[in-house]
């Protein structure tokens, strides 16, 4: 660390030190269009005395000028090719400029960078990004266009994500074409005005269709390869409709719709239930479960609010059947009989793509413009000897039980597992939690997942960390799985398991493996940053292409691939993950946006952490409900919020005011300047951000005003 700062200081002397030696010599009146040409002969005269020690001090001169960013490399190069004559000053100038840039790049990677893209991290995020995908693109063409300065494209190419190799040979061929130009012109330096008369307008035009060159070569081949793709199969003359959407999930019911409100004729192919997983048997189901599950936990708590104990009798089979009545009740929202009068044309059946333009179902054949896939997910089943001899259930097929589990035993500590096992538990289940993780909600931070771990506990949940199952067995009297925890092995016995280990893409069947159609590692359908398949008439979204399987992200993800697929050739979006808020539903809620410190730690972002106590807030203390905690990530001495985390009854309420200043760049100070209503659980936020600015009081101002109201009383 100590090596490296002297090393900094070092170069950084040395910069200051080649600065100070250019004026305080003059150098730049030597460097100056008139003092060139005053001198030409002079110099003509000195290399033909001796070449050899002409060119190298020229060399070096080049070298350092352009090295440290000094004024004077465009004079330089009229003067190499009034000297040396065009070929040897092409190759003097070329080589030199391109070694005195990448110094310069060196200069500014190492004494900036890295404060640059710690102070700027999220406003840097989409460039970084884009540099490291296309930052030879973007400095080639650059490098192309004389009118911008090379000393601001070699210390901005510093700070970005590119290498050093990469930006030499860039630099030499970008640059070559006006080094030649400036070069040529110094060849016939007596018949030149200024350096203003090299450039004319024609000469500059030509640079910057040089400059664009790049990108319409990269979509010329973009096109090419998309045809490539294409060529092997016949291209209809007529289509039934512009957009067949595969899947009346979340994402499927959105793209549709946006394609009708944007007139296109629509085909929606659904092989199950409208509305998909959310509405029958995710999120829907599950948080009218957690609903009844909440009731019997309040009526337990009767005392804590001066009522009288209440004995708590479970109808389980009641409560499935109320959890069926609010999924019918919201069904009509997702019907074909609404998407039907919204102009969608709606089929039920198993599609497969046979081709870029066609979906086969029923046996019949649907042509269209574009396809967009968004069939799902379901729930991921392991395999761990003896599963498969289990009447086990998953969070698809628990809402079909009537009888209430004596001993129930969820394996996976994710927010399914968490929310149902909490769920079980308070309907009256003997619940056991197991996790091979650490901890249980190990994507929060340690004090979220603490905090509902401890509530989980004092409703009678078992949890058992570090233990993975290794075996199932069935027995006459009950089910039984043997386990390790922590290395040692352990035997549990149930009597009904849920799986809640995570969600498996829905890929089979379709004809994505004879199409071309890639996936990842997880299993999700490759794409670009517009959703579109290798299949350029192809697009995915929801959980299919992942990386967050929210039903809120596949709607998110909808409208990007569907404007993209309908409207791409016009204009393309790229999907947008910036600010991606999520809550798990227990008691207390856990939701978050941006950053966990875990995360802010792995990915070496600097921050400053702010935390207020639920137990502070008076509406939570009326309604006994004051356990958690608001929490919020920021950028070092500013407001800008980087991530939020809150920990407390309706968390997931009280979350879009983080997500709505974080998408628009609202700060703490912002917040705090809102007025929230009293009493409520709002007002969370706005303490919060009082909790940020009384640690940023400026003492020193306070201090003297203490004097000056002083003075005030005489």
């Amino acid at each position: 660390m100590a090596a490296g700062k002297s090393v900094k200081i070092g170069i950084l002397a040395l910069v200051l030190g080649g600065f100070f030696a250019f004026w305080y010599f003059d150098v730049q009146s030597l460097l100056s269009f008139e003092a060139l040409r005053g001198r030409s002969e002079d110099l003509e005269a000195l290399r033909d005395a001796n070449p050899l020690m002409i060119a190298t001090v020229f060399f070096a001169l080049y070298v350092a000028v352009t090295g440290l960013s000094l004024p004077g490399a465009a004079i330089m190069t009229l003067a190499g090719g009034a000297i040396f004559g065009f070929w040897t000053a092409l190759l003097l100038v070329s080589f030199a400029s391109s070694l005195g840039a990448t110094l310069a790049f060196l200069v500014s990677r190492l004494l900036l960078r890295d404060w640059v893209q710690t102070r700027f991290r999220r406003q840097l995020k989409a460039l970084n990004t884009g540099f490291s995908r296309d930052g030879a693109f973007y400095l080639f063409s650059l490098r192309l266009v004389p009118v911008f300065p090379f000393f601001v494209i070699n210390l901005i190419s510093g700070l970005l994500p590119i290498s050093t190799l990469r930006f030499y040979w860039v630099s030499q061929l970008g640059m070559l074409p006006a080094t030649a130009v400036y070069i040529n012109a110094g060849t016939q330096l007596g018949q030149l005005e200024s350096p203003a008369g090299i450039l004319s307008p024609e000469l500059l035009g030509s640079f910057v269709l040089l400059a664009v060159f790049p990108f319409i070569a990269r979509a010329l081949l973009n096109r090419i390869k998309a045809r490539r793709q294409l060529a092997r199969f016949t291209k209809p003359k007529k289509f039934d409709t512009n957009l067949v959407v595969i899947g009346a999930g979340s994402a499927g019911l959105v793209s549709s719709l946006i394609a009708a409100t944007l007139k296109a004729k629509v085909t929606l192919i659904e092989r199950h239930k409208m509305g998909g997983d959310c509405l029958n048997t995710g999120c829907v189901p599950s948080k009218a479960i957690l609903r009844s599950a909440h009731v019997a936990e309040e009526m337990r708590r009767a005392p804590e609010f001066g009522l009288a104990p209440v004995e708590v009798s479970v109808n389980f089979p009641a409560v499935m059947e109320r959890v069926q009545a609010k999924i019918a009740a919201i069904e009509p929202h997702d019907s074909v009989e609404r998407f039907t009068s919204l102009g969608v044309d709606c089929v039920a059946g198993d599609a497969k793509i046979v081709s870029p333009w066609e979906v086969e179902v029923n046996g019949e054949r649907i042509s269209s413009r574009h396809i967009v896939i968004a069939s799902g997910a379901r729930a991921r089943v392991p395999d761990i000897t003896g599963l498969e001899d289990l009447d086990y259930l998953t969070s698809d097929t628990l809402w079909d039980i009537r009888e209430l589990p004596r001993r129930f035993m969820v394996l996976g500590a994710g927010p399914i597992g968490c929310e149902l096992a909490q769920a079980m538990a308070s309907l009256g289940s003997e619940v056991t939690l197991v996790t091979h993780a650490s901890r249980i909600m190990p994507r929060e931070d340690e004090d979220a997942s603490s905090l509902v771990h401890a509530r989980l506990e004092k409703k009678g949940v078992k949890i058992l960390t570090n233990c993975e199952p290794q075996s199932f067995a069935r027995t006459e009297s009950c089910q039984t799985a043997q386990c390790l925890q922590n290395g040692e092995a352990l035997a549990l016995e149930f009597d009904r398991l849920l799986l809640a280990v995570g969600r498996t893409p829905n890929i089979e069947g379709m004809g994505l493996e004879e199409l071309g159609i890639g996936t990842t590692d997880r299993g999700t359908i490759e794409v670009d940053d517009y959703l579109q398949t290798v299949i350029p008439t192809i697009f995915a979204c929801g959980d299919i292409v992942g990386p967050y399987q929210f039903t809120h992200v596949a709607s998110h993800q909808a409208w990007f691939a569907t404007v993209n697929a309908l409207l791409g050739h016009l204009k393309r979006f790229r999907v947008d993950y910036s600010v991606i808020p999520w809550a798990t539903f227990t008691s207390p809620e856990v939701a978050r946006v941006g950053l966990s410190e875990d995360e802010a730690k792995a990915q070496d972002v600097d921050y400053e952490v702010t935390r207020y106590g639920i137990d502070d807030l008076d509406r939570a203390i009326a309604d006994s409900e004051d356990e958690g905690f608001v929490k919020v990530l920021t950028e070092p001495g500013r407001d800008r919020i980087l991530g939020a985390t809150i920990v407390s009854a309706h968390a997931g309420d009280l979350i879009p005011e983080f997500v709505l200043a974080m998408k628009h760049g609202l700060g703490l100070n912002k917040i705090l300047s809102t007025i929230h209503i009293y009493p409520t659980m709002g007002e969370a936020n706005r303490f919060l951000a009082g909790e940020w600015k009384k640690a940023r009081k400026p003492e020193k101002v306070l201090a003297w005003l203490e004097r000056y109201q002083t003075w005030r009383r005489g």
